[in-house]
């Protein structure tokens, strides 16, 4: 007489199946000494139940007027608990891969972003692995992770839109580097790289439609700028022009 699904949250709740032989007339069904709810007599091979509260191991039986039915476990789970992403930001669109630590990992059949959902690799008890759903828009969302044991909140990933360049001043600077360039764009807040014909630059944002920075030495001639945000990386072809000195 199996038992479907076999564990359940220690605060019960869970929807199971149990199915067997002359279950008709089926009065109670017991995890251990407490009885069941919402008990449903679907048919002479099957009954259907809601788990008790609980822990550990319990021994599920069916009472009929014929008799109790031999025990089958049933385990209870506890939440799960969340230590951590291994990336907590990324881009709108979704798809970075993040690694969720904690315990009570490896019943885990679904982990939700905010309002969307998505199913886990599971690594180990400890942690699970998933691919980041796209986002409604940028900005915090919360991380849940469901288990056999419930939902666990209290994470947060942060969605970000790709940043762009819409502007560089001063555009042209000596090819010793040293000149400082404000850059304009959108997205910049959480700016990680700037570069100068793949040369990273010192920056420092200003706000998220504004970033300094200072230029690293280069070679004569136009070359690309580029800024680098979780979501992605915006290139300004050709924007700033490194140029020599005049000479007497």
């Amino acid at each position: 007489m199996p038992i479907s699904p076999n564990q359940g949250s220690t605060g019960g709740g869970t929807a199971v199946t149990i199915t067997g032989t002359n279950l008709t007339g089926t009065t109670a069904v017991l995890f251990g000494t407490k009885p069941a709810t919402a008990v449903t007599n679907v048919s002479p091979t099957q009954v259907t139940a809601v788990s008790p509260s609980g822990s550990g191991t319990a021994g599920v039986t069916v009472v009929t007027p014929g008799g109790t039915s031999n025990p089958l476990p049933f385990f209870y789970v506890g939440a799960p608990f969340k230590s951590g992403l291994s990336v907590d930001s990324g881009a709108t669109a979704g798809g970075n891969t993040v690694v969720i630590s904690g315990t009570g990992l490896s019943t885990a059949t679904g982990v939700s972003f905010g309002a969307n959902s998505v199913v886990p690799t599971i690594l180990s008890d400890s942690q699970v692995s998933v691919v980041v759903p796209a986002g409604a828009a940028a900005g915090p969302v919360s991380v849940s992770v469901t288990t056999a044991g419930g939902t666990n909140n209290g994470l947060s990933y942060t969605y970000i839109d790709a940043p762009t360049i819409t502007g560089l001043t001063p555009a042209s600077g000596p090819t010793t580097g040293g000149t400082a360039v404000t850059i304009t764009g959108t997205n910049l807040t959480s700016t990680s790289q700037v570069t100068f014909d793949d040369v990273p630059a010192p920056f420092a944002v200003i706000n998220a439609t504004t970033v300094s920075a200072v230029t690293p030495p280069g070679a004569v001639g136009a070359v690309d700028v580029g800024l680098t945000n979780p979501a992605g990386t915006a290139t300004d072809v050709g924007a700033f022009t490194y140029a020599t000195g005049p000479g007497i």
